[in-house]
């Protein structure tokens, strides 16, 4: 029986590719965004995946280092930062909830689209705050949860179905409170609506048959509210919340 970071490493080691690639996480107002948020001497990519957020920081900063459990993702960005000409882009293996980092190492930590993977966020937040210097920057961008309980559990489980190493989308109010409870402050959100594809959504991740038919039957058998709140459409495709939080 595997741990949840085998399962993670087993789920995103062969898909490492798909996510370079991937319109959902290669793109956004976000990334023009982060390249141009901050600058400073080092920069930290907790989660980094594809390596996404790290190729837009490397804009402003003289080290990045992109961090993720996955060899398979770390290759991946190894490669596209050579490509790119980002020297100053360099990986390291870890987690969030353990950072192999001294205290105050960094001018700004980010993480995007990562930490609905972590099985304690509360602790990868004090593990950012930690690493961060007297004045550093947050930056944290994932997928939300719903604030309805109804619409969150439909939510959760047709993500778990298409991805076991699925942990929680937080709803804004729940990120609040983990990243005031965390030490940080002038905590700001800006949310967005990001329409998800269902054939490319279940293929990113090579979701079983059987689990796609699951998800579907979930789907056709919603009721109105979730319909409503998530956007569904006939072809199982719909739209949930993206918050970017920044703190201090």
């Amino acid at each position: 029986m595997r741990s949840h970071d085998q399962a993670i490493q087993a789920q995103f080691d062969s898909k490492a590719d798909a996510y370079l690639s991937s319109a959902v996480h290669a793109q956004g107002a976000d990334l023009a965004y982060a390249s141009g948020l901050a600058s400073g001497d080092a920069a930290l990519d907790v989660g980094c995946g594809a390596g996404h957020l790290s190729f837009a920081l490397a804009t402003g900063f003289n080290r990045v280092i992109a961090l993720d459990p996955s060899p398979g993702m770390r290759e991946v960005v190894v490669q596209a930062a050579r490509a790119r000409g980002l020297a100053q882009i360099e990986t390291c293996e870890g987690s969030a909830e353990s950072l192999p980092f001294e205290d105050r190492a960094f001018d700004l930590v980010g993480t995007r689209f990562s930490a609905h993977h972590w099985r304690n966020l509360a602790s990868g937040l004090r593990e950012m705050r930690r690493v961060l210097r007297p004045g550093g920057y947050l930056l944290a961008i994932d997928t939300l949860g719903h604030e309805d309980a109804l619409v969150d559990t439909h939510l959760q489980s047709i993500e778990l179905l298409r991805d076991p190493s699925h942990v929680r989308n937080r709803s804004a109010s729940q990120w609040r409170g983990l990243l005031e409870a965390a030490g940080f402050s002038d905590v700001r959100l800006t949310q967005w609506s990001l329409r998800l594809d269902f054939a490319s959504w279940v293929e990113r991740m090579r979701a079983p048959v059987s689990h796609v038919a699951v998800i579907r039957e979930l789907q056709l058998g919603a009721a109105r509210e979730i319909h409503e709140a998530l956007s569904l459409e006939a072809d199982g495709s719909f739209s949930l919340q993206v918050g970017a939080f920044e703190a201090r």
